[in-house]
This record gives C-alpha cells, sequence and structure tokens, in this order.
C-alpha cells in the first residue's frame, strides 16, 4: 500500500509504480478536490480504477463521482468489510455503490462513447473475450498476461461505455459499432 498526503504526490507516486492496481481517493483533498483529482487520474492512467470516498453521501455527488469515471464508491463511515468488498467488487471489473444505492437505477445516466475515442487494440482483445463469455482468467491465459493485467483493461473498458459491469459493456459495444465487419 502507498499512502499521498495531497494530489501532487499521489499524481507522482501513480507516474512511479505502474503497477498500481487500484486507487482510493478521497473528495477532500488539501491541494484540489476529488472530483478534479479523478479527472487527472483518468486522463494519465485510464486503466487504474478509482474508489472515491467522501463524507457527503447525497445521490447528486456520488452521480458526480460515477460519471467522471470512479470505479466505486465508499463513505467515510463505512465499516472495513464494506471497503474490502467494494476493493474486491472494483478489482473483478465491477462498479461498487454502497447497500443504500444499489437501489437507485438512475445514478450513473450512461452515455454514448465519442466515436472518436476508440479502445486500444489490446482492450478491443479484452472486449472480444468478454463477448465470447471467457472469464478474466482465460482471456489473461489467451493473452499471456496477468489477471491484473486484464481486470485493468475491464476497468477501462467499462470506463470508455460508461457502464457498471461487462453485460452493459457487451450492450454499448455493440450500439457503438464495435462488432461491425470492418473489426
Amino acid at each position: 500500500m502507498i499512502q499521498a498526503g495531497d494530489c501532487s504526490q499521489a499524481f507522482a507516486l501513480a507516474e512511479a509504480h505502474a503497477d498500481l492496481d487500484l486507487v482510493m481517493l478521497d473528495y477532500h483533498l488539501p491541494d484540489m478536490n476529488g472530483l478534479t483529482a479523478l479527472s487527472v487520474f483518468g486522463k494519465n492512467h485510464p486503466e487504474l480504477p478509482i474508489i472515491m470516498l467522501s463524507g457527503s453521501t447525497g445521490t447528486h455527488r456520488v452521480r458526480q463521482f460515477l460519471s467522471a469515471g470512479a470505479a466505486g464508491f465508499v463513505t467515510k463511515s463505512s465499516h472495513s468489510d464494506e471497503l474490502l468488498k467494494a476493493v474486491r467488487q472494483v478489482l473483478e471489473g465491477d462498479v461498487y455503490l454502497p447497500p443504500d444505492f444499489e437501489n437507485h437505477a438512475n445514478i450513473v445516466e450512461p452515455e454514448k462513447p465519442d466515436a472518436g475515442q476508440l479502445l486500444t487494440k489490446k482492450q478491443h482483445l479484452v472486449l472480444r473475450g468478454i463477448v465470447d463469455g471467457l472469464s478474466n482468467r482465460e482471456i489473461a491465459e489467451s493473452m499471456h498476461v496477468s489477471e491484473e493485467t486484464i481486470k485493468s483493461h475491464v476497468t477501462a473498458i467499462l470506463r470508455h461505455f460508461e457502464v457498471q459491469n461487462r453485460t452493459q459493456a457487451v450492450v454499448a459495444a455493440a450500439k457503438s459499432g464495435y462488432f461491425s465487419t470492418s473489426q
């Protein structure tokens, strides 16, 4: 585990440690707000899943976090078992919401991704594996990479299509023409 006291230090650590699996990002930071930091992480490390932490639990705030690319949200008052559940779920490529929010189906309002922003070749291969019903492990074996690498690609795919799970990603990819005969 690596900790940073402010965003400048966090950005430097993320650059220095390409093997990071996950970032836990507080909304209230000394040098910038969490939404701005989330945007910087998203631009510089789109494959890196980020769980936002905040004491503010309003639906509007959670929607902001997820729309900005967070892979999950946990309140600061959460118990450690909920935090562990969030980390596990996000590392598996899913989006995590606290139990209080899981019933709010409209927290995330997916939009059609910009056609100019394409997946990388590796992300496209991972997406093809997802479409074929392969597990992360099976995709990792077929691509000769680690399962953690695949999890990172899945997270980036979910962010790209602004969806919450693998099934939604497949539907969004099909609607966006990812599986046309030219690909």
